[in-house]
């Protein structure tokens, strides 16, 4: 079968978008956190970028993206005929539809579908700021792939039941952010508050990483989405221009519920309304209009402003609000479709309420988010549990009070006597501890 160039050439520049994505993610995360803990904040992003690609290539694609022959098991989870991505390189993946002629290697579709992977993982990280053993991390970043992400990714993008349904899902709403957005729910749980919060106030110690994250995330993001159409025609387009168009309308949203609630916009506003945006216009990028994607954006970015507070009502410690944003922002979108969807292309998927099409996508939009978010959240809770009963997940209090940086990394992101003219000094030595005043006077 003769493989389609040009869909391969933007399907291997969408990956790399992608895979920018997720330094961005560490630039953005990274800005939101305390002066010392950046560094290990975007460490626990990179260090997803480590774990989850040699998970991938181990038995990660195989589980999501092959059939494993029995009817039942299948609609729960892949086969193993992939392992070590075996006979991926001469295999040769179809366009979704009949009319395509996009045929792609099998191997860029796998290159494409790891760095969904790994961002998904790093998003977690968010939730856990300031606190987690970075050994520990890496051990649940393994576990939770392996038992979250690889098989609900088989679910609605592979041959699972989801996907027999005919759940709507475009470039990863359920997959990746309600996903992503209920395992850090889980885990603030397990972990519990950061020392001092919510008395204290935890503000985010650098800004522009802040606005460079977020313009690399949404740089990275037309990969994401437009690269899910996994060929170059017109719902690249469409899906490209939407990814745009509700970003912009939900960073305004953002902003105008700031200025009426509290007086002023901020930057970290417009910033966290472009990633709610981001995100839920992710599941509808390919089915909706236009002036769909502007009401998504309009909804997303009032609501996730709002949903970013609720973890100071209800006691939890999401120290990034990956949980107002992504889970919410994430099942905004998805709901979405059940309403504004107008052109579902894959068996089993209908068109939304308002374009005549009932109640049915409604339902199957409702269920999605709800299983995934459920499942994903008890597998974390209980993978949490295990690390933190076994080998602990939290670091001691007295290395949360000094830095995080300091006393797991043996770096510190700011060399604050130079800062103040006190002269050079020689890295910090492990388990060496720096006054608690002195690393927490812009933290």
């Amino acid at each position: 079968m003769k493989i389609d160039t040009g869909a391969t050439a933007w399907l291997l520049t969408a990956t790399a978008l992608v895979l920018l994505m997720t330094p961005g993610l560490a630039f953005f995360y990274g800005g939101m956190a305390r002066a010392k803990s950046v560094l290990n904040m975007m460490m626990m992003s990179f260090g997803s970028i480590i774990s989850v690609t040699i998970l991938w290539v181990l038995y990660g694609h195989s589980i999501a993206f092959t059939d494993n022959g029995n009817s039942f098991a299948n609609k729960f989870i892949g086969g193993f005929d992939a392992v070590g991505l075996k006979g991926v390189a001469t295999q040769v993946s179809e366009g979704l539809l009949p009319e395509q002629s996009d045929n792609i290697p099998t191997m860029v579709f796998s290159a494409f579908q790891l760095t969904f992977a790994i961002i998904t993982v790093a998003l977690i990280s968010g939730a856990i700021a300031d606190r987690a053993k970075f050994g520990a991390w890496m051990t649940f970043t393994v576990a939770w792939a392996t038992l979250v992400y690889f098989p609900v990714a088989h679910w609605v993008w592979g041959t699972g039941w989801l996907n027999k349904l005919g759940i709507e899902d475009f470039a990863g709403g359920t997959v990746v952010h309600v996903n992503a957005g209920a395992a850090g729910l889980a885990l603030a749980f397990v972990l519990g508050k950061r020392r001092g919060w919510p008395k204290e106030r935890m503000r985010p110690h650098n800004l522009p990483f802040v606005l460079l994250g977020v313009g690399l995330l949404w740089f990275g993001w037309f990969g994401f989405n437009a690269g899910s159409e996994l060929a170059v025609d017109g719902t690249t387009g469409l899906a490209f221009m939407n990814t745009q168009v509700a970003t912009a309308v939900a960073a305004g949203a953002w902003i105008l519920v700031e200025k009426f609630r509290d007086g002023h916009a901020t930057t970290l506003g417009v910033a966290s309304g472009a990633v709610a945006g981001l995100v839920a216009v992710t599941p509808a990028a390919g089915f909706v209009d236009p002036w769909a994607a502007m009401v998504i954006g309009l909804v997303a970015g009032a609501v996730c402003a709002y949903a970013v507070g609720l973890k100071y009502r209800l006691g939890f410690d999401d120290s990034l609000d990956v949980v107002g944003v992504h889970l919410v922002g994430g099942t905004v979108g998805a709901l979405s479709l059940g309403f504004l969807a107008a052109y579902p292309f894959l068996p089993g998927q209908h068109k939304g309420l308002f374009y005549g099409g009932g109640l049915h996508q409604l339902g199957l939009q409702v269920l999605g988010p709800a299983v995934i978010g459920l499942y994903s959240f008890a597998m974390a809770w209980i993978i949490g549990k295990i690390i933190d009963v076994t080998v602990g997940f939290r670091v001691a209090e007295e290395d949360e009070a000094t830095g995080i940086d300091v006393t797991t990394h043996a770096e510190s992101a700011y060399d604050l006597a130079l800062a103040t003219g006190g002269g050079a000094t020689r890295a910090p030595v492990p388990g060496t501890a720096v006054p608690e005043a002195k690393v927490e006077a812009d933290a």
